[in-house]
């Protein structure tokens, strides 16, 4: 078993990555039937929840079916920061955890997000403050360093777990590397392997097969894995890793019927959540490339996929897909 403040998770627990415009709370809804133990929101900016935006807010929307769930904030402005877990803890999440990741341009250049991976002392300074400002637990979500030259992140991870932090993901690479080259792991292993840590060791990046969750867990002995790209359009991800764990083979493939229901459920969750059947054509639309991965000559029925605002007409195109596909 894992613990994360009170919150007790199985052994080797999967996580939802944060994931921007990805991790809403349908998609969440969903991973979490699939079998995600622990599902984090889409990182809310700690000046868009203070200036009351519109789009901040409705990110802290929680359904009871998601539970455990964590709320992600960043920022750089420890007043804001701290108001900001004032907010947040009214949406009665089970964990707050701290962006202190994210690479994008428009968050590093206010030194939040991985921004702040150049002043590991404010990084330091703000999860203190706001471990203080708070009962729910603080989590936080990091990468190897700003760049290969710059990696501390055995001393980081020492620091942020002495001031109260409860938990602590690792991106296995630097903020230079953005998305690109591969993810490496050893870094965090040897974040885990620090005799002095005792709070879970969570690794991401690259884990998008079954076996390399496994290698996480057995080659390099982490606490768990988060998962973000591998399961976008493929909820059913976390359900097949856990099969793999249990019985060392792979589920059968997701069939086109199964395709179909699940993009269809979660297109109606979306239009739903989001009170508007635009927007919510819209939010679904990143997701269908890889519900449909790997079916021959579907450029056309996903051209019509991503291309129509009208709810009704996607129904019309899955319906298709069933007919001619499956």
């Amino acid at each position: 078993m894992v613990k994360i403040g009170n919150i007790e998770l199985p052994d080797f627990p999967l996580l939802l990555a944060p994931m921007e415009d990805v991790s809403d709370p349908p998609f969440r809804a969903l991973c979490k039937e699939q079998g995600a133990d622990l599902v984090y929101t889409e990182f809310i900016s700690s000046e868009g929840l203070i200036r009351d935006a519109v789009k901040s807010r409705k990110k802290l929307d929680i359904y009871e079916k998601e539970r455990p769930v964590g709320i992600q904030i960043f920022g750089a402005n420890l007043e804001s920061m701290l108001k900001t877990v004032e907010i947040v803890a009214q949406s009665k999440p089970d964990i707050i955890d701290i962006n202190f990741g994210c690479p994008v341009k428009k968050v590093v250049s206010k030194g939040a997000g991985a921004g702040i991976l150049k002043d590991i002392d404010l990084m330091v300074k703000l999860t203190d403050a706001m471990v203080k400002h708070t009962n729910l637990p603080i989590t936080v979500k990091t990468r190897l360093g700003w760049d290969f030259d710059s990696i501390k992140i055995v001393e980081v991870a020492e620091r942020l777990q002495d001031v109260g932090c409860k938990a602590i993901s690792i991106h296995g690479r630097t903020r230079a590397q953005m998305y690109k080259g591969e993810a490496d792991w050893s870094f965090i292993a040897a974040v885990k392997n620090n005799p002095r840590m005792h709070i879970p060791v969570f690794g991401n990046g690259d884990v998008n097969t079954p076996e390399k969750a496994m290698e996480m867990r057995d080659g390099f002995g982490l606490d768990g894995a988060m998962i973000g790209r591998a399961s976008i359009g493929n909820p059913w991800f976390f359900k097949q890793v856990k099969h793999f764990f249990k019985t060392g083979e792979h589920l059968p493939e997701i069939t086109i019927a199964e395709r179909v229901a699940m993009a269809k459920r979660h297109l109606q969750m979306e239009i739903e959540w989001k009170e508007n059947e635009i927007v919510g054509v819209m939010e679904t639309r990143r997701h269908y490339s890889n519900y449909f991965k790997g079916i021959p000559h579907f450029k056309e029925y996903r051209l019509k996929m991503v291309t129509s605002d009208s709810a009704q007409d996607v129904f019309n195109v899955f319906d298709e897909v069933l007919q001619k596909f499956a």
